[in-house]
């Protein structure tokens, strides 16, 4: 029926009517080694398989994912069990099913980070419900989640530090000389005082890049209040809520006072129900930021952090221009501006950048290599333009 096609439509990657047949999976059975935890940097521990190499669907496979303690427990795992395991979706190895259980006593997930010894608890929702990830409460003392935050503090949607990608992160925090991320903007001063030679005589660096690097970390002591927000890695506050927040406050002082006049009252108080009454914002996301200021690491990471940056202020976005109130979709390739700075362009101007195509958008800017966000698009009979069409709309071809 081509009219229930139509009727389902399609969401960002598929149509909703149809659905992708694939092979079985390989499987292939071998011996569980041990199991190893991996914290990762929202804290959250997940237990991997160390298996003895095997080869499935032609590739070697020597870890598996076991997810969270409650799956290990409906699988009945543990070390020496002889295991059958597969790639799921041909891509992720996963183990299955015990074949043959060992000799060995069970498994219990531990209840300590394994990384810095903090207490590891699994977290009660608004709801009631049990998290089935357990999560270190160490924070940004856990050498696990600080390398992480790190990496991301840098990376290309929080401040976008050229030349200080995940590999340079983790060899200057291995060194001693980046532990937070104030120490970035510390970075020549932390090596000097570490008795470290220059930054131009490592490995892999010379005069050129490492003038380059400190040059690049000064061009971000002054940062966009979003793109800070993303990047103090805080969970349930990425990229979209932190741009939320920073429309919603401007200045990044009257924030933070916000989240800290709802620490203080706590939920319920008058603070709290302003943070969850802004558009977008939910209580997950209102609980974190509370959370995140009442840790003191995290305080006094942030005061340090800020007497070295400085964080702008949001620019009001408009109410005059011809796409004001409008929601509108990137879609294809944009050849005069990349995703980033057209999404950020649209939303200065005051419109309302959205992921997917529904009823409820206005327009549709496709570029070369548009799919099925187009597709939906003609089918619901939305406004399509060129890239072209769309600068000379706002003004900027």
């Amino acid at each position: 029926r081509l009219d229930w096609q139509q009727r389902l439509g399609f969401v960002s990657r598929a149509p909703r009517w149809a659905i992708a047949h694939k092979f079985p999976a390989e499987k292939a059975v071998t011996r569980l080694l041990g199991i190893d935890i991996q914290v990762g940097r929202t804290g959250s521990l997940t237990p991997v398989a160390r298996l003895v190499p095997v080869t499935v669907g032609g590739v070697v496979v020597s870890n598996a994912t076991l997810h969270n303690e409650d799956e290990i427990a409906r699988l009945g795992v543990k070390p020496g069990d002889r295991v059958e395991v597969q790639r799921a979706g041909d891509v992720i190895p996963q183990v299955l099913r015990v074949v043959e259980a060992g000799q060995g006593p069970a498994w219990t997930m531990p209840e300590t980070c394994p990384v810095c010894g903090s207490a590891a608890v699994r977290e009660i929702d608004d709801a009631g419900r049990e998290d089935v990830r357990r999560r270190c409460t160490g924070g940004l003392i856990c050498p696990a989640q600080a390398v992480e935050r790190l990496k991301h503090f840098v990376s290309r949607k929080a401040l976008d530090i050229d030349g200080l990608g995940e590999k340079q992160v983790a060899l200057f925090f291995e060194k001693g000389v980046l532990k937070a991320p104030q120490d970035i903007f510390r970075l020549k001063t932390n090596i000097e005082a570490a008795g470290l030679p220059p930054l131009e005589e490592w490995e892999g660096f010379g005069a050129a890049s490492a003038k380059k690097l400190y040059s690049a970390i000064d061009a971000r002591r002054k940062v966009a209040f979003a793109r800070f927000l993303n990047g103090l890695g805080i969970r349930y506050v990425g990229q979209t809520t932190s741009a939320q927040f920073a429309r919603s406050f401007l200045s990044w002082q009257s924030f933070w006072a916000a989240v800290k006049a709802a620490e203080e009252g706590g939920v319920g108080s008058e603070a709290y129900n302003d943070l969850i009454g802004i558009d977008g914002i939910g209580q997950a996301a209102a609980r974190a930021l509370m959370a995140f200021e009442g840790e003191p690491h995290n305080r006094e990471m942030l005061a340090a952090l800020l007497d070295e940056v400085e964080v702008e202020d949001e620019v009001p976005a408009a109410t005059d221009s011809p796409v004001a109130g409008k929601t509108v979709v990137f879609t294809g390739t944009l050849e005069k501006m990349t995703r980033d700075e057209a999404k950020a362009r649209a939303s200065a101007l005051g419109a309302k950048v959205a992921g997917s195509v529904s009823a409820k958008t206005d327009i549709v800017i496709a570029g070369p290599g548009a799919g099925s966000k187009l597709a939906k698009a003609e089918q619901l009979g939305l406004k399509v333009m060129s890239e072209e069409e769309w600068l000379a709309l706002i003004g900027g071809g």
